[in-house]
């Protein structure tokens, strides 16, 4: 059964009732034509899961029954990708959908020193929602229960102070450190350069700063590829048979 998203706000337990707007609305009614009575399966993308039959059908939006619910419990294993934004918005998109299938946690949007492409103002909120549009619809086909975060444009001093991490690595073609680190439940942060890479200071401030150069080959990356093999790192050291945990 597909999975679907609602707002936390748009579910209440009590009454056993909620509400689908938006473009999960559209999705479900205008391209997937479900009608009232057909059975859904909805999450509030923070591990709710909720069995729903659809009551009654509006012009924006639908309400449903809960029938059964349930909780998922969130990943111990949680990865964030600060990702460099990329002067070809179909490249960083590529990145955000594929990230979100491969199971990221979070990802923020990167300005560096070569960062070409670096909206300011309305086109930030712009691309932001674009960009949740297009993980929403990643996360749905993959059915996730936990939506991955994506934070506003943060610069890259900015990125360096940010803490909670058990892991903090920064691949870059300098390195030649292979990546043998044991990334399964812990949180993890990686640092992905966009065209030209990182600068030689931003590598050494990135290094004061506690993060650990790795390499992820001889072979140059694009960033949005790098990006994913991040990702897909950590993804596959939960594939190990003695691993329970999955994305």
């Amino acid at each position: 059964m597909e999975l679907f998203y609602t707002s936390g706000e748009n579910i209440d337990l009590c009454a056993q009732k909620l509400v689908v707007d938006g473009d999960e609305f559209h999705h479900l009614v205008r391209v997937l034509r479900k009608k009232e009575g057909d059975q859904i399966q909805v999450t509030d993308g923070n591990g709710l899961r909720c069995g729903v039959r659809i009551v009654d059908i509006f012009k924006t939006s639908l309400s449903g029954e809960i029938l059964a619910l349930g909780r998922i419990e969130r990943p111990k294993t949680e990865v964030t990708v600060a990702i460099s934004l990329l002067k070809a918005p179909q490249r960083f998109e590529l990145f955000l959908e594929k990230a979100t299938e491969l199971g990221v946690s979070s990802i923020i949007p990167m300005i560096t020193a070569r960062t070409i492409s670096q909206p300011s103002g309305e086109k930030v909120q712009g691309k932001l929602n674009r960009w949740r549009t297009i993980m929403l619809s990643a996360a749905r086909q993959s059915k996730r229960f936990y939506l991955p975060q994506l934070h506003e444009p943060l610069s890259f001093k900015k990125v360096l102070e940010l803490q909670g991490y058990d892991l903090r690595l920064i691949p870059y073609e300098g390195s030649e450190v292979p990546p043998k680190v044991k990334c399964a439940g812990k949180k993890t942060l990686f640092l992905i350069g966009g065209e030209g890479g990182f600068t030689t200071g931003e590598v050494q401030a990135a290094e004061v700063a506690a993060f650990a150069p790795i390499s992820f080959g001889k072979t140059i990356l694009r960033a949005e590829t790098a990006g994913l093999f991040a990702v897909a790192y950590v993804r596959s050291q939960l594939l190990d048979e003695d691993s329970a945990e999955w994305f």
